[in-house]
Formats: C-alpha cells, sequence, structure tokens
C-alpha cells in the first residue's frame, strides 16, 4: 500500500522487519519444543537463542542468488548464529513458517480494524440518538417519499456496522490457525504435539488438517470480511455526499480551517474524504476477487496464491484501516443541517404525505383503487404545475365530500410517520 494511505499501526504488522520477525519467533519456538524433547542439545539451544538475528539487507543479497525467501531469511540468521544454525528449520517446510505468520498479521489487523469499527458504530449510534426527532425527508429511487427522522436512517448504518462486527470476529477466530505439519502435511518429520505446542505459544490454534499450506478458504473469508465492510463503509460515505450536494445540502462532512475545496474555485466545500472511502472500497473489493481465484490450488499445493497474497492480504488490511480512519473523522466532525432538512421536506408542497391521504380516504369507505387515482391526480397536478398539494386536495369535490380541513391537516402532520420509531430504536437499543 502507497504511505499516503498507510497508518502507522497497521503498517507496522505488514513492514518487512515485522515478518521476519514473526518468522524467527516461529523458528526459536519451534527449536524450543525440539530442544525439550532432546532433540537439540541444551547448549546449540542457548547459541540459537542468544545469536539468532537477521539483516534485511542480507535476506535480499542472498536472495538474488538462492530466489527463494525463507532460504534466504535462513542465511542470513545462519550466519549470525553460527554452526548451531543446522537445527534451526529442523523438520519445516517453507510454508509452515509463511503461512503461521500470516495468520499472525491477519489476526493482529483485525485486532485493529474490529477496534475502530466498533468505536464507528458508537458514533453512528449517538447521532442517531440526538436524532431521534429530527425529521427529514426519506427517498427511493433519489425521489422523496414519505417522512422519516435522521435517527432513523443512522439507525440503519449503525446495524450495519454492527454485522460488519460480527462476522469481523467470527473471521478472526476462523484465521487464527497456523500449521507445522511439513511439505504435504503428514507430520513425516516432526509429531503434532510440536504444531500444537509451537503455535499455542503463539496465540494461534492448529489447522485440524493442512497441506504444505493452509488451505485458502480461510484467507478468502478474511478477503471477503474486509471487501462487505468496505461496501458498508461505502454506503455510508455515499448516502453522506448525496447529502452534502448543494441541492440538499443536509449533512456536510468536516471542512478544515484552511482547508481548501479546489484549485480553481475558492467557493468549493467537496466531500473528498468520503469520496476517498468509496474509491478505496473498489479497490478492496477487487482484491478479494483475486482471494477467492486462490481456493483452488493444485493438489497439496502450488504457487499461484503466493504473489497475489504478498499484495492483496497487506493491501486489503491498510486500506481498510485507513477507510475507517477517515470515516471516524468524517462522523467526528459531521454537520447535521436541520433547517435545510425541514426546508427540503417542504420543497415537493407536500407530495411526501400522499399515502396518508389515500389511507384516510379509504376509511372514509372509497375503495383503494378510486382513492389511489383521486390522489394521484392532485399530486401530479401539483408536480407538473408547482401547485400545493394540500390546497389542491382541499378544492377536489370528491375529497371535499368526504374530508374536513381538519381531517387534511392530520394527514400532513410529519410527526405522524415517527410515531412508532421509539419502539424501533428500542429494539436496537439505541437510548
Amino acid at each position: 500500500m502507497i504511505r499516503r494511505y498507510t497508518l502507522p499501526e497497521m503498517g507496522a504488522i505488514w513492514s518487512e522487519e515485522s515478518r521476519y520477525g514473526r518468522w524467527l519467533d516461529i523458528e526459536l519456538e519451534a527449536c524450543k519444543a525440539h530442544a525439550r524433547r532432546g532433540n537439540i542439545p541444551p547448549k546449540d539451544l542457548k547459541i540459537i537463542l542468544k545469536k539468532s538475528g537477521f539483516s534485511i539487507p542480507r535476506i535480499d543479497h542472498h536472495e538474488i542468488k538462492l530466489q527463494h525467501d525463507v532460504l534466504a531469511f535462513i542465511a542470513s540468521v545462519s550466519e549470525k548464529v553460527g554452526p548451531s544454525a543446522r537445527y534451526i528449520h529442523m523438520g519445516l517446510t517453507s510454508y509452515d513458517v509463511v503461512d503461521t505468520s500470516l495468520s499472525m498479521a491477519m489476526r493482529d489487523s483485525l485486532g485493529i480494524i474490529i477496534r475502530k469499527t466498533e468505536k464507528l458504530a458508537g458514533l453512528i449510534k449517538k447521532l442517531a440518538s440526538r436524532n431521534k426527532e429530527t425529521v427529514m425527508v426519506g427517498r427511493t429511487h433519489g425521489v422523496h417519499a414519505e417522512p422519516i427522522s435522521l435517527g432513523l436512517k443512522m439507525s440503519v448504518h449503525y446495524m450495519e456496522v454492527r454485522r460488519s462486527l460480527d462476522r469481523l470476529a467470527s473471521t478472526r477466530s476462523n484465521v487464527s490457525y497456523g500449521k507445522i505439519s511439513g511439505a504435504v502435511g503428514n507430520y513425516a518429520h516432526l509429531p503434532p504435539e510440536i504444531e500444537t505446542e509451537v503455535l499455542a505459544r503463539l496465540g494461534l490454534k492448529a489447522d485440524p488438517i493442512s497441506t504444505q499450506v493452509i488451505q485458502r478458504d480461510r484467507h478468502a473469508e478474511y478477503l471477503c470480511t474486509l471487501a462487505i465492510l468496505s461496501g458498508t463503509l461505502e454506503r455510508l460515505a455515499t448516502e453522506i455526499r448525496n447529502l452534502q450536494r448543494t441541492e440538499i445540502q443536509e449533512l456536510e462532512e468536516p471542512f478544515g480551517k484552511g482547508q481548501r475545496g479546489s484549485s480553481a474555485m475558492p467557493h468549493k466545500r467537496n466531500p473528498v474524504l468520503c469520496e476517498r472511502v468509496v474509491g478505496l472500497s473498489r479497490v478492496v473489493r477487487g482484491y478479494a476477487a483475486a482471494g477467492l481465484e486462490n481456493i483452488a490450488l493444485w493438489h497439496e499445493r502450488d504457487l499461484t496464491n503466493s504473489s497475489a497474497e504478498r499484495i492483496i492480504i497487506p493491501d486489503a488490511s491498510m486500506a481498510v484501516d485507513y477507510m475507517l480512519f477517515l470515516c471516524l473523522r468524517v462522523f467526528e466532525g459531521l454537520k447535521v443541517r436541520k433547517d435545510r432538512m425541514l426546508r427540503n421536506l417542504d420543497n415537493s408542497g407536500g407530495l411526501v404525505f400522499s399515502q396518508r391521504v389515500m389511507l384516510a380516504l379509504v376509511k372514509t369507505g372509497l375503495t383503494r383503487d378510486r382513492a389511489y387515482k383521486v390522489v394521484q391526480r392532485n399530486a401530479m397536478k401539483a408536480f407538473t404545475e408547482g401547485l400545493s398539494f394540500r390546497k389542491l386536495l382541499a378544492s377536489d369535490r370528491e375529497v371535499k365530500g368526504r374530508m374536513t380541513g381538519s381531517d387534511l391537516d392530520k394527514c400532513f402532520d410529519p410527526s405522524y410517520y415517527l410515531r412508532n420509531s421509539g419502539k424501533i430504536f428500542r429494539r436496537l437499543g439505541i437510548k
């Protein structure tokens, strides 16, 4: 991931230094397990633990010749350890180290992502709670539908984020598996007990059965879970930047002092944070597609997953982390324009109350079809000629014979549409 979209905490997990550090931890834990079983002399283990280390420049140097990153790593460690290094990597295959390390990195990345997602959920929940009675127009197909509250709108987003939290927790459990089972997963050169012991010390569970690699459905789940979360963040961002349009102006992402929106137009206040979230979401979804392609490896493994995973898993992790950072900034400084919400609600001349009028006419004895036609006739006239829907209904012969002015006033009361909102908020745990 480019530096522009990499935050320090997540970037550190996926750095070369951290990756080789995890590899060394795995190798050393395996040496300790061997030594406890008498497979490595105590004096050699002491030397290994004291002298082990690595040099990234030396790893790079060795890889030019060896064309194998794990062997290049072992060569660098061996240079520091000396003759006792013959016991390092004993009975292991490369992906015992690589896959176990990758699982540790995914687990730790999800820890960061879960923490930030929980914070975002909390901010959305607070916004919903504060705006339970902030009336605004609901839109379907981009067209005015019926009144809702900003609290209800944000409650929908809150629950979607909560579902992503459930998926993230489940995925964290499902990727927290390592393997130290050898070249084809048959434990020919070391017993399963060593695998269980080493992985427990690394905070992982042993994959119940593996080949040369951990099966890639786990990694595909990781990427798909991040893709779903990124889609949810994109939906949030799309909603806000839509409502920030000049014609609407109901919500606005924060615009800092001294910030500029355009090199040419000084008046611009563009929703750049939300737009960045949308763009990165497209990238993460593409990575998920590649992750799904990686599931079908040949026999006990091939190498087609490796090159893709070096890009897609770190980058997806860092991109989603950065997207959450952007969304937190947006919700921490989100501007709510209640005045614009009321103005926009009235913008259609009362058309948003059409269903209420229709149902009231049905109660007077009209068939539903006839009531629909009466209301639609007046609604279309109000829409095309820019007239008051309320006044047209009041002067309509069929309506006048069935409804008083007071009856119509009740139909045009926005609070009617929020009368059951409290039940919804209680069901969602929003106070």
